[in-house]
């Protein structure tokens, strides 16, 4: 019903930069909060920045002052700009989004399929 498609990991040197995208697809009726999580090796799932559809964020505060959430909710796409990126930030990168489906009152979470971020020291 709904896709959650990412774009933008890869390999980058400590101090660099790269900019994330997730776009929604599918029987929307609305998006609420929408954000991203990681998961390194060996290590559980973490919140790293989400926004609602209001825009107020949230960080982690391994990630503050580093990092930036955005959204297009005209395009019901969710950013995150990763600056001075250390080897620490390794991780699989995961979008999230709580969805309002079609006609449905109710909200569901929809997890995107997750891109690799690789800091090279």
């Amino acid at each position: 019903q709904v896709q959650l498609v990412e774009s933008g990991g890869g390999l980058v040197q400590a101090g660099g930069s790269l900019r994330l995208s997730c776009a929604a697809s599918g029987s929307i009726f609305s998006v609420n909060t929408m954000g991203w999580y990681r998961q390194a090796p060996g290590k559980q799932r973490e919140l790293v920045a989400a926004i609602t559809s209001g825009g107020s964020t949230k960080y982690a505060d391994s990630v503050k002052g580093r990092f930036t959430i955005s959204r297009d909710n005209a395009k019901n796409t969710v950013y995150l700009q990763m600056n001075s990126l250390k080897p620490e930030d390794t991780a699989v990168y995961y979008c999230n989004a709580v969805v309002r489906v079609g006609a449905s009152p109710y909200e569901y979470e929809y997890w995107g399929q997750g891109t690799q971020v690789t800091v090279s020291s």
